[in-house]
């Protein structure tokens, strides 16, 4: 019996292929199954394991929804409430923490104030939660699942529908040397430093009830469940994971997260020991939302932490 047959989750829907998706330390101990305090069934959008490398063309290329060219399948899972854990959730271990962190920024649409006053909050922030020597800030994104999507300077942007992680084996090192630098990239490593990428995510209105972001503990995910995927950019080519399903693993989102919290998502970790590198994430349709809820709208910032 396949991985996803065996499952408990329950299979439904969809598969999409060559076209746009529907839209819709060492480590501490793991922690327990899913509090059942918030927690709901509902549809995640994961990946069919296929024979050939999956790729898809970014928004930047497509200058819309991205154009994926494998299969996905929607498959119905616990989604826990991370609330009644939030005190325990380690980055190093679950690899995502729920915080409270308000921001003096009114506008986050506003770009110049997101460089200019944003950036340095989130930078504070990490450098006391990490303990970093060094935060650099090198993308934000907005997201919205209203039609238009929410504005970005290269284009709009939907909720990432599809459960995925960042970045890779591959691409994490990569990323890093393109944005500190091939010579400063191999100082920190031959100095020993650590480098974990971190995004921290938040909703630019509250309280958010329409498509939140579910996020695994990524202690649950098997490594054969992180499937390898090009993403193919106007002039270059990364690489993400996308996510298969698997039967152990754990999910939780925020309840009504609000615009004076965020969530820390790693995307990956220089140190390979154990802890977590990668936290699968992805937004999800609540199967209480309100028919007059307000679109989602949020914000992640990414960011590398240097630890040296």
């Amino acid at each position: 019996m396949s991985r996803t047959a065996a499952a408990t989750a329950t299979a439904t829907a969809t598969a999409t292929t060559h076209g746009d998706a529907p839209p819709r330390a060492a480590a501490p101990a793991k922690t327990a199954a899913p509090a059942k305090t918030a927690a709901v069934e509902a549809p995640l959008r994961f990946i069919r394991p296929q024979a050939a490398k999956p790729y898809f063309h970014s928004s930047a290329l497509t200058g819309g929804a991205p154009k994926i060219f494998f299969e996905t399948e929607d498959l119905t899972v616990t989604i826990g409430d991370m609330r009644a854990i939030a005190n325990t959730l380690s980055l190093d271990r679950e690899g995502f923490e729920l915080v409270a962190h308000e921001t003096a920024v009114d506008d986050l649409y506003d770009d110049a104030a997101v460089e200019r006053d944003y950036y340095p909050e989130i930078e504070a922030l990490l450098r006391a939660r990490l303990g970093a020597s060094r935060v650099v800030v090198f993308d934000a994104t907005r997201r919205a699942d209203n039609p238009a999507g929410a504005r970005n300077p290269d284009g709009a942007r939907g909720p990432a529908d599809r459960v995925h992680v960042d970045y890779t084996l591959k691409s994490g090192p990569q990323r890093t040397a393109d944005i500190l630098g091939e010579e400063e990239f191999e100082r920190l490593t031959q100095a020993g430093a650590r480098i974990v990428q971190i995004n921290v995510w938040r909703p630019i209105t509250g309280p958010v009830v329409r498509s939140p972001l579910a996020l695994a503990d990524a202690s649950s995910v098997a490594a054969d469940e992180l499937v390898a995927t090009d993403q193919v950019f106007p002039d270059r080519t990364g690489e993400i994971f996308m996510v298969a399903h698997g039967p152990n693993q754990r999910w939780y989102y925020a309840p009504r997260i609000d615009r004076d919290e965020v969530i820390l998502i790693k995307g990956w970790d220089s140190l390979d020991d154990g802890r977590a590198r990668f936290t699968p994430h992805g937004a999800f349709p609540h199967p209480r939302t309100p028919e007059d809820a307000p679109p989602r709208e949020s914000i992640e910032v990414r960011t590398l932490v240097v630890i040296e």
